[in-house]
C-alpha cells in the first residue's frame, strides 16, 4: 500500500488537526480492493443462506432442493420449496376470521409483530391477527381530543368527530371481540431442504388451515398435483427450467386435522374454507384445525428430487428444541446490537429478512421494496437504498439484489437500457452509489463490472434534461398539475416543483417528456454524484480514459452548481429558474450538494446552522420534507398548537397533515442528508442526526411493529393516511433510518481515501452501543462505542481500543504490524492498536482531530 494512502485527512471540510505518529514497522493494508474480493465472507454467507454450498458472487448457487420460510411477497406465514429444475411448492398458514374471511396472502395489514428472523431463512417468527388495525386506539383518542376541546376546532370538525366516534368505536370494539391471533415459527432443518414449524393460537375458537400449493400459480407457469396420504399432504411438480426434473413435497403434521381435502383451484379451496362448496381436484390441498388458546399445531415439510420424501410427524418437544436452537443462533451469527441506537440492528435484520423475496425469473433473492404485489424486482431508486441497507445484513442478499437490477429487461415503451429505469433520473446515480458501496464494503468487482457499462449509458443520456446547454440539468416535465411532478427524483409532490414551466425538448433519447425551466439542485447533485462514482469505478476497472472523462464532468458540474445555485443571502443551495429568479422553497434537498461533495467547507458550515435551526429543520424528529417555517408545512389539515395531542389531526379516514411532501419525513431524504453531513466530517451533528432517525424508526417498530414508508415529523402524532394505515407499513427503505445509526458505529468508506478503509465510533450517540457480526472485506467485525471506551474487534480479536473519551475514527487501515487512521476525539484519549503480528501499539491522542500512524 503506498505510503500516501495513510496520510489523507478525513472528510472534505479541510479542518486541520494533529498528526500523531510513532516509529513502526512497515504497514500494509489488510484488504486492498484490487486483491480482496470478499470470498471468505461470501462463502460463509452463502453457506448460511443456502445450505452449505458456497460459490463465487454475484450469484451464489442456491443449493437445490431448498426450503425457505417466507421468500414470497407478503406471504408472511408461508414457506417456499424449490427443487432442481425449478419445481416450486408453497406451504401457507391460513387464518379464518370470525367474519368468515380468510387471511392467506397480502396479509401486511394483519401483520402485528415480526422476528426474530434470520436472513438465511434458518429461523422465522411472525405474529398475525384478524384485526387489520384499520381502527387503532390513536384514532379514537384523536376524535375524543376534538370533542373535548371544541374551542380549538371548527364547529364542522367537532360535529364530524361527534358523529363518527360511536361508529368507529363500535367498529373497534367488534374487531377486538372477534380478534384471533397466531404466532407462526419456522426453522430450517437438515440440509436445508426441510422445515419444522409450529402454529400457536392466542385465543380460543381459532380456525387455522395448513395449505399446500404452488407459490405463484398458473400465471407463473406453475403446475403441481397434490394428494392426501393419511394425515400428510404429498405433491409433485415438474421443473419449470428443466422439465425432465420433478420435485416432490410432503407435509406431515403431528396433530391430526379436523378435516382435510384437495381442491381443483385456489378459488375452490377458499370457498371451502369459508363454508362453501369447493370442487375437488389436485391443484391444492388444505388441513383444517380448531385450536383453543395456547394450543399449537406442529408440522414438518420437506422437498426432494428423488421421490416423495419421508417426513415423520415431529415430536413437539423435539420441534421446540429445534426452533429454540435456531432462534438462539440468530444473534450468534447475524447482525445484532444493543444500546439506544445499536438495538436497531435486530429490527433492521428482521425487517429485511421479512422482505427478502425470491425472484422467480432469475432464481435469486432480492429485497421487496414496499407493499409489493409481485411482478419482480422494482428497479427504481427504492432498490438502491435497499441494497445499501441489506449489505449490513447479508452480503449474499445485497449482492444478489443489486445484480438482479442489472439483469432486468427494459420496461415496455422505455429507453432500451438494462438496469435502473430511465424514467427516474435518480435511479442511475443512486444505483451507481449502491454498487460502489458493495465494492467498498466487500471488495468484490463482479457487480461493478456488470453495472458499469449500463451506468455509463445512463449517464450519457442525462444531458437531454439540460434545456439551455449550460451543463446543469433542469427538472423533467410531468404535467400541468401537482401530482408527481418531482417523480424524476422520487420527490413526487414536493412543493419545489409546483410552479415550473414546460419547455419543448429538442432531440434526446426518445423519452417523451419535455424539459422545464427549473434548474434543480437535487437533480444536479445526483448528476454530480453519478459522475464522481463512475470516475471511481473506472479507476478500479482500469478504464483510465473514462476516469479522466468523468472526473472532468464532475468538476464541471461542481463548479457550475456552486456558481449558479448558491443563494448567498440565504446561505443555501436553491433551485433556480432559467430567467435567473430563485425558487425559494426550502426543503431537505438544499443539503444534497453535501452528499455529492459539491459544497465548499465554508458553505457546508453555513448549511449546518440551518439544519440545526429548530425553526427550519431540527427537532426531536428530523428531517421534515419542507422547512417547519414554510406555510405549507403540515398544511393538509388544521393546525392546533394548543391541542395536547394530535396537533395535525384532521378527521378519521382522511390523510391528515403532514401531507406526504408537506412535512412527512422520508427515509431516503434522511439517508441522503446524513451521508452528506458525515461525508463533510461533522461527526457530532451526524451522530445527533442518526440518533433522531433511529429513534423515530424504533418508535414505530416498538409501538406498532411497522417500518413505514414515511414518518410524522411530530412525536406522538398519528398519520391517518397510507404511509402507515395500509400496506405501506412494511416498506423496505424505512430501514435507511436506523442504518444511519448503525453506520455511525461501523461503516465502509464510500467517499475520499482508500475504499478498503473503515469508519467507526461516534461522538454523540447516546449511551453505549454495540454492533456485532458485520461482514466487511472478508472479515467479521464487532464494535462497541460509549462515553469512555470504543473497541473494534475483527474475527473475534480486538484490533483497536480507545479509552478516556468518545472517538470517531475514519480511514482506518490495519496492517500486519501497525495501523493508520484519522481520529476525532472529544477529550484526551489513550489509543491501543493490536495488529496481526508484532507487539501492540499505543499512544495518547489529544482532543480534537489528529492523524495517527502506529
Amino acid at each position: 500500500m503506498p505510503r500516501r494512502s495513510f496520510l489523507k485527512a478525513a472528510g472534505a471540510t479541510g479542518i486541520g488537526g494533529t498528526v500523531v505518529a510513532l516509529a513502526s514497522d512497515n504497514i500494509a493494508a489488510a484488504a486492498d480492493g484490487t486483491t480482496s474480493d470478499g470470498t471468505a465472507a461470501a462463502a460463509a454467507d452463502t453457506a448460511g443462506n443456502h445450505g452449505g454450498q458456497s460459490s463465487p458472487l454475484p450469484y451464489p448457487t442456491l443449493k437445490r432442493p431448498f426450503a425457505m420460510p417466507g421468500v414470497k411477497e407478503q406471504d408472511w406465514t408461508g414457506a417456499l420449496f424449490v427443487g432442481t429444475g425449478e419445481a416450486r411448492f408453497a406451504v401457507r398458514v391460513v387464518l379464518l376470521t370470525k367474519a368468515n374471511t380468510v387471511i392467506r396472502e397480502k396479509m401486511t395489514n394483519n401483520l402485528w409483530r415480526i422476528g426474530p428472523m434470520a436472513p438465511d431463512g434458518s429461523f422465522k417468527q411472525v405474529h398475525i391477527s384478524s384485526d387489520d388495525r384499520s381502527v387503532m386506539p390513536a384514532h379514537l383518542e384523536a376524535l375524543k381530543e376534538v370533542i373535548a376541546h371544541p374551542d380549538q376546532w371548527s364547529a364542522t370538525e367537532v360535529a364530524d368527530a361527534t358523529a363518527k366516534l360511536p361508529v368507529i368505536q363500535a367498529k373497534y370494539d367488534l374487531a377486538q371481540q372477534q380478534k384471533r391471533d397466531l404466532v407462526v415459527r419456522y426453522a430450517r432443518t437438515g440440509d436445508g431442504s426441510s422445515v419444522v414449524a409450529t402454529v400457536t393460537a392466542l385465543a380460543d375458537d381459532t380456525t387455522v388451515f395448513l395449505e399446500v400449493g404452488t407459490p405463484w400459480g398458473a400465471t407463473a407457469g406453475e403446475t403441481a398435483s397434490f394428494a392426501l396420504d393419511g394425515n400428510s399432504v404429498i405433491g409433485s411438480a415438474p421443473g419449470l427450467v428443466d422439465t425432465s426434473a420433478t420435485g416432490h413435497l410432503r407435509l406431515t403434521p403431528t396433530e391430526p386435522p379436523v378435516s382435510a381435502a384437495c381442491y381443483a383451484s385456489v378459488t375452490d379451496l377458499t370457498k371451502a374454507m369459508t363454508g362453501g362448496t369447493g370442487a375437488a381436484g389436485d391443484a391444492t390441498a388444505a388441513l383444517r384445525y380448531e385450536l383453543a388458546k395456547g394450543e399449537s399445531i406442529t408440522f414438518a415439510a420437506a422437498i426432494s428430487d428423488h421421490g416423495t420424501p419421508k417426513v415423520a410427524p415431529p415430536e413437539p418437544h423435539q420441534a421446540e428444541r429445534q426452533l429454540a436452537a435456531a432462534q438462539a443462533a440468530i444473534r450468534d451469527t447475524n447482525l445484532t446490537g444493543s444500546g439506544p441506537v445499536g438495538q436497531a440492528a435486530d429490527a433492521v435484520r428482521d425487517a429485511l429478512s421479512l422482505n427478502t423475496n425470491y425472484d422467480r425469473t432469475y432464481h435469486c433473492n432480492y429485497v421487496l421494496w414496499g407493499w409489493g404485489g409481485g411482478g419482480g424486482l422494482f428497479t427504481g431508486w427504492d432498490s438502491s437504498f435497499d441494497c445499501i441497507d441489506a449489505a449490513l445484513v447479508s452480503q449474499t442478499l445485497a449482492t444478489q439484489h443489486e445484480s438482479d437490477v442489472f439483469d432486468q429487461p427494459a420496461p415496455p415503451n422505455q429507453v432500451d437500457l438494462v438496469g435502473p429505469r430511465y424514467d427516474q433520473e435518480n435511479s442511475g446515480p443512486m444505483h451507481a452509489y449502491a454498487v460502489w458501496r458493495l465494492y467498498t464494503k466487500f471488495g468484490d468487482r463482479t457487480v461493478l463490472e456488470k453495472a458499469y457499462p449500463h451506468l455509463v449509458a445512463f449517464n450519457d443520456l442525462m444531458p437531454e434534461w439540460d434545456a439551455d446547454g449550460d451543463g446543469l440539468l433542469e427538472a423533467p416535465y410531468f404535467g400541468d398539475r401537482v401530482g408527481g411532478r418531482g417523480n424524476h427524483l422520487g420527490l413526487d409532490d414536493l412543493p419545489v416543483y409546483a410552479d415550473y414551466q414546460r419547455i419543448a425538448k429538442v432531440g434526446g433519447s426518445g423519452d417523451k417528456r419535455d424539459n422545464t425551466n427549473l434548474t434543480d439542485v437535487p437533480l444536479n447533485s445526483y448528476y454530480a454524484l453519478l459522475a464522481e462514482t463512475l470516475a471511481k469505478m473506472a479507476t478500479v476497472l482500469g478504464e483510465a480514459a473514462d476516469a479522466r472523462r468523468f472526473t472532468a464532468q464532475y468538476a464541471t458540474i461542481k463548479q457550475r452548481l456552486n456558481d449558479r445555485l448558491w443563494h448567498p443571502g440565504k446561505g443555501l443551495y436553491l433551485s433556480r429558474y432559467l430567467d435567473g429568479s430563485w425558487n425559494e422553497v426550502v426543503t431537505p434537498t438544499v443539503f444534497y450538494p453535501l452528499f455529492a461533495g459539491i459544497a465548499t467547507p465554508e458553505r457546508a458550515r453555513t448549511m449546518m446552522a440551518h439544519l440545526l435551526d429548530p425553526e427550519m429543520f431540527w427537532g426531536d424528529y428530523v428531517v421534515p420534507s419542507i422547512a417547519r417555517n414554510d406555510p405549507a408545512y403540515c398544511s393538509g389539515g388544521p393546525v392546533h398548537p394548543q391541542s395536547e395531542h394530535f396537533k395535525f389531526f384532521d378527521r378519521y379516514g382522511e390523510g391528515s397533515a403532514p401531507e406526504q411532501w408537506k412535512g412527512a419525513i422520508w427515509p431516503p431524504m434522511n439517508a441522503t442528508v446524513y451521508d452528506g453531513v458525515k461525508r463533510y466530517g461533522f461527526d457530532d451533528i451526524a451522530g445527533m442526526f442518526a440518533t433522531r432517525s433511529t429513534s423515530m424508526y424504533l418508535d414505530s417498530w416498538t409501538n406498532d411493529g411497522w417500518f413505514p414508508e414515511s414518518f410524522d415529523p411530530e412525536p406522538g402524532q398519528s398519520i391517518m393516511g397510507p404511509a402507515v394505515d395500509s400496506a405501506w407499513r412494511t416498506y423496505s427503505w424505512s430501514n435507511a433510518m436506523p442504518v444511519q445509526g448503525l453506520h455511525e458505529l461501523l461503516s465502509d468508506n464510500p467517499w475520499d481515501g482508500d475504499p478498503s478503509a473503515l469508519m467507526f465510533g461516534s461522538l454523540t450517540l447516546p449511551g453505549t452501543n454495540t454492533l456485532s457480526n458485520v461482514q466487511l472485506r472478508g472479515h467479521r467485525y464487532d464494535v462497541s462505542a460509549g462515553p469512555h471506551r470504543t473497541t473494534l474487534a475483527r474475527d473475534g480479536k480486538v484490533v483497536f481500543r480507545a479509552t478516556g473519551a468518545r472517538v470517531a475514527v475514519r480511514n482506518f487501515l490495519l496492517g500486519d504490524t501497525g495501523a493508520a487512521f484519522d481520529l476525532n476525539a472529544d477529550g484526551i484519549t489513550q489509543i491501543e492498536v493490536h495488529p496481526d503480528h508484532g507487539r501492540p501499539r499505543t499512544t495518547k491522542a489529544p482532543k480534537g482531530r489528529s492523524h495517527i500512524r502506529l
